[in-house]
Order: structure tokens, then C-alpha cells, then sequence
């Protein structure tokens, strides 16, 4: 089949089947060479990868080297059972979703395949069409079991159509963006770092979108409020025996994230034994679940914050020296809001039009005045305290008297001018220096007699 084909029979299986399946990956185990081609031939336009076995033992090695999201796998086989492996596989540790195919339908055999973790029949004979609905109906299992153990952590870090925007033109900005561009093709780990609130999930999701996973999950997860006595169950997974001695297996974030973007907000919160664990996650890209004897290829993108300073955590014994030098690779700072003040005007536009749809409350007008009085404060909780005043200020429905404007003045444009950009910045540096003109004209590199003019111009 050629490339044309292939795209015309994976367009005709998105459409009839979801486009999921084109991202499934596929182990046919079965003795027989005629069945195991049949159904690598019907599957193979569709899937994103499918490899197939003629015995138990081949199979397992290719469990053990890869990552499958279905297992079609044949009953009776000469030597070891199809059931007897299953069950097998699972208490070392097996991640996929099986289909059993047996001749036989009776009760015994439904009920030893529920024991052992099968999750579909396919009768011989079958029909292409029973396998690739088999298939689909297993994928469709997978990605709603992925998506709804996913949902908490995107439900906790808040909007992402906004929180997937970073906005702003100021120079340090622009370089950080600059940045996240050239990083984004590539798998090196990131460290964000800098003040609560400066936007760190921010420059995470830009650097998501900006990638080649920008279609798989972005994965935000806090490590400082995952219980300590939970957190490598909880990263990592586990497999555990039930009262009836049947293996249950519960998957982590990292297998729920896989193929995305991992990011773990105050990484500094782990562990060290978690850390020791996590260190050969990174460096072998392999996860070894709770429980399980069997490491599990990963291919994850991992993006890390912290507000903390990492060097001197790593001092205290707090944070692995090894683990510190492997996250960071490329480090990128965020800057507090106060040394980007040209951006406050993108960003409350922004904040205004969004927030205000979303509470279905008048959107305030934004004045040049209240404009120049946001430049002027400091903004200890940086962006997020400017989005939770004017979402407060929105409720309330007029602006604070500390950034309300004095007098009657134009709203701001959507775009601004280079002459409100030049206004706002001179008088935010003129407040750092506490009203001193020639303190002021020399972080500025201007004379004293630029600044003198600009004042007498805005004041008269």
C-alpha cells in the first residue's frame, strides 16, 4: 500500500471509527500466520502502529521493549494459553486493553477472561469489520478512562484558553517567546522559574501549543498538593491484588500523559525517595509502576516550575544534586510584572473581554488614567493579582479608588500608541525613584532636560 492509500484509508477510519484509532498501537498475538496477517491487514491503514507475535514468548519480549495500547490475542496456542499468559502478564505488569479471540463463547470461558482482564470477545470466524470494531470500541475505553482521570488536573490549574496565551511585547517577553520557539521541536526538559503568579503555566502551554504534541494532552500537575504518603502512587501508578486474587491496575499520571506534555509545578515538593525514582524516569524515559516488575516505555515532555530557588534547596539536602542538573537544561525566568509594565494594557484588554463574558456582567472601560495608575503599583502577586482585581473590579463593577481614574479620559485603544507606551513608562520609573527627575533620566540613559520637558508637557 502507498502513501496515498495509506492517508485515503486512515481518513475513511477516523471518519468511521474516531480519529483515535490512528493514534492506537496494536499487538496481534496468535499462532497462526493466516489470521495474524488477515488482522494485520485490515489494521494496519488505520492504527498509528500494530507488530504481531506467533507465540507467548515473543510476545512478552515485545512487551517488555514497547508501550501497546490493544492486545488481540488468541486463546488457544499451542504450550501456554492465551488466558494463562494474560494472567500471567498482569501480575508483572501489563498495560493494555486485551481481545480475546476463541472459538469457543461458553460461560467458563467469559468468566475466566473477566478474571484474567480481557475486555472483548471476537468469535471465529470474524469478519474485518468485527476487529476494527473490536479495536475502536477498545480505544474509545482508553481515551475516556485517560481523559476523565485527566480532567482533575486540568479542572484544578483553571481556564486554559486563557491561560494558553502569553501575551505582551515588552523586550523581555519577546526573548523569553523567542525562546520557547526554538525549544519547542525538541525533547530537552524546561525549568520555569520565578515569582508566584508571573505566569509559569503560562510559558508552559505557549511551548505546548508551539510543539509537535500540541494535538495530545497537556498535563498540569501541582506537586505540592498531592499527599505525600500518595504522590508515587499517584506519578506513578500501581498494581495490586483484590481479595479474589485478581491483579488490579490502576495507571499514574505519567502513563495517562503519555505521548503529551507533563508539567509539574513546585518539582521541589517531592520527596527524595520519589526524586531517586523520578531521575531514572527522566534519563531512561521508562516508568516502573508500584508493584509491577515490568518498566513501561514513556514518551513524555516534561516541562518543570518552581517559585522556590532550587540551588539552595539542593545545599539543604532537600533536592537531589543529580536531579537538579538533569531538569536543568535550559532554564527560563519569568519575570515579575513590575519589569514589563508595557504589557499591563494587552493584558487587562485581555482579562476584561474574558472575564467579563464569562460572569455575563458590562465590561468596564479602561482609561488611560486607570491605565497610568495600574503602571504605577507595584503588583507583589503579578499577573494573577492584575486578572483577580479586574475580575473582582468587574463584580463590583467600577475600579478601586487607588486605579480609578481622577477625571473623564479616553478609553484606551486596542492597540497602543508609542506615545502612551513612552508616558506610562517614564512615570512608572519616575515612582521607583521616588520623584527624583535626575535619578530617574539616568536609568532612562536620557538628560534630565528630556524628562524635565515630557513632565511639563503631560502637566500642562
Amino acid at each position: 500500500m502507498n502513501q496515498v492509500e495509506r492517508k485515503l484509508a486512515q481518513t475513511k477510519g477516523q471518519s468511521e471509527f474516531g480519529i483515535s484509532l490512528t493514534t492506537a498501537s496494536v499487538l496481534v498475538v496468535d499462532d497462526e500466520p493466516g489470521i495474524r496477517n488477515f488482522i494485520v491487514k485490515i489494521l494496519q491503514p488505520l492504527v498509528g502502529r500494530i507488530e504481531q507475535a506467533a507465540n507467548t514468548e515473543v510476545a512478552s519480549r515485545l512487551l517488555d521493549a514497547n508501550h501497546f495500547d490493544i492486545v488481540i490475542l488468541d486463546n488457544v496456542m499451542p504450550g501456554t494459553s492465551g488466558l494463562e499468559w494474560l494472567t500471567e502478564q498482569r501480575k508483572l505488569g501489563f498495560f493494555a486493553d486485551t481481545i480475546l479471540i476463541t472459538a469457543f463463547a461458553d460461560m467458563d470461558t467469559a468468566i475466566e477472561a473477566m478474571r484474567a482482564g480481557a475486555v472483548d470477545f471476537v468469535l471465529k470466524p470474524f469478519r474485518s469489520n468485527q476487529i476494527m470494531n473490536a479495536v475502536a470500541r477498545c480505544m474509545d475505553r482508553v481515551n475516556l478512562r485517560r481523559e476523565n482521570y485527566l480532567l482533575k488536573y486540568e479542572l484544578a490549574s483553571g481556564n486554559a484558553q486563557v491561560r494558553a496565551r502569553l501575551l505582551g511585547t515588552s523586550p523581555i517577553i519577546e526573548n523569553i517567546r523567542a525562546t520557547l520557539e526554538r525549544a519547542a521541536p525538541l525533547p530537552t526538559p524546561i525549568l520555569l522559574t520565578g515569582d508566584t503568579g508571573t505566569g509559569k503555566e503560562v510559558a508552559a502551554r505557549a511551548l505546548h501549543v508551539m510543539s509537535d504534541r500540541s494535538e495530545k494532552s497537556f498535563v498540569p500537575i501541582n506537586c505540592a498538593t498531592i499527599s505525600g504518603d500518595m504522590v508515587e502512587h499517584e506519578l506513578f501508578g500501581q498494581i495490586t491484588q483484590d481479595q479474589t486474587g485478581r491483579t488490579v491496575r490502576k495507571d499514574g499520571v505519567f502513563m495517562n500523559a503519555n505521548g503529551g506534555t507533563l508539567y509539574m509545578d513546585e518539582i521541589v515538593e517531592l520527596s527524595l525517595p520519589v526524586q531517586a525514582a523520578f531521575l531514572r524516569v527522566i534519563e531512561h524515559c521508562r516508568v516502573r509502576p508500584v508493584g509491577s516488575s515490568r518498566e513501561v516505555p514513556l514518551d513524555l515532555r516534561f516541562i518543570f516550575a518552581t517559585n522556590g530557588n532550587l540551588k539552595e534547596a539542593v545545599k539543604q539536602g532537600r533536592f537531589r544534586e543529580d536531579l537538579y542538573h538533569r531538569i536543568n537544561v535550559l532554564s527560563i525566568q519569568m519575570p515579575v510584572l513590575k519589569e514589563r509594565i508595557g504589557d499591563i494594557r494587552e493584558l487587562a484588554l485581555m482579562f476584561i473581554q474574558q472575564i467579563s463574558k464569562s460572569l455575563g456582567v458590562p465590561p468596564l472601560t479602561l482609561s488611560e488614567g486607570v491605565l497610568m495608575n495600574m503602571s504605577r503599583y507595584d503588583w507583589p502577586g503579578n499577573v494573577r493579582e492584575l486578572r483577580n482585581l479586574i475580575e473582582r473590579s468587574l463584580i463590583i463593577g467600577e475600579w478601586p479608588s487607588e486605579f480609578a481614574s481622577g477625571e473623564d479620559s479616553e478609553e484606551v485603544e486596542a492597540t497602543d500608541s508609542l506615545a502612551a507606551v513612552e508616558q506610562r513608562h517614564i512615570l512608572s520609573v519616575l515612582d521607583a525613584c521616588d520623584g527624583n527627575r535626575a535619578e530617574a533620566a539616568r536609568r532612562l540613559g536620557v538628560s534630565r532636560k528630556t524628562i524635565d520637558r515630557k513632565c511639563a508637557m503631560w502637566n500642562g
